[in-house]
């Protein structure tokens, strides 16, 4: 993605940026998707490069002549992507307030988040499944991969997370959380993650929790 330290937009803010339109051109691609994707969410993300490198402070905001947006990261460093016309036409920037190589940019597909904290795991191996076929469209080298299960993320600010596996007449069982990464290729491992792998139950069950996630991630290998 084209990184440059100044434009004709208004940059005063942050000499860091990068171009709107090539992010506008990478998300469109699953807006413009015709395969099923009701399970699936894109969000642009601003994800850490290394180890160590921290998304606290950071802040992403678009920058053209005739606007300014302040775009709210979570503690990923997703945010909702705006398509806006404007934007485009004007070769608006997305400002940063950090170095932008010490970062990568990117959009991001997850799996939707339910309110009521209900997943049926048939459903969950759907959303899986929809995750990797959005994969194989945009990476041939995916083809031999499987879905193996999916992880919850949680910032952990809200205690311990309890995840419990129901399975009817055989009763629940708590899926233990353990420090990781909300995604396998996010270096950020500062979160309490909860792995269902749908070879630990091929019955139908739910999957339970009191606390909504922070994300869901397809786990494809």
């Amino acid at each position: 993605m084209l990184l440059a330290a100044g434009s004709g937009a208004a940059l005063a803010a942050a000499p860091e940026w990068v171009s709107y339109r090539d992010a506008y051109r990478a998300m469109v691609l699953f807006e413009k998707y015709g395969k099923p994707k009701n399970y699936l969410q894109n969000h642009y993300q601003v994800m850490a490069r290394d180890k160590g490198v921290s998304l606290e402070g950071v802040q992403l905001s678009l920058q053209g002549k005739t606007m300014q947006v302040n775009l709210p990261l979570d503690a990923t460093g997703r945010t909702v992507f705006p398509f806006l016309k404007a934007a485009y036409d004007e070769n608006a920037a997305l400002v940063l307030n950090r170095k932008v190589a010490s970062y990568v940019f990117r959009p991001r597909i997850s799996i939707v988040v339910q309110a009521d904290g209900l997943y049926e795991t048939a459903e969950l191996r759907a959303a899986c499944e929809q995750a990797l076929a959005w994969q194989r469209h945009i990476d041939a080298s995916a083809g031999a991969k499987k879905c193996v299960g999916v992880r919850f993320a949680f910032t952990g600010a809200a205690g311990e997370p309890e995840v419990r596996l129901r399975r009817g007449a055989a009763g629940e069982t708590v899926i233990p959380a353990v420090t990781g990464a909300a995604f396998s290729d996010d270096p950020n491992a500062a979160f309490r993650v909860v792995s269902y792998r749908f070879a630990d139950s091929a019955a139908p069950g739910q999957i339970v929790m009191t606390d909504a996630p922070l994300s869901i991630a397809a786990l494809i290998e």
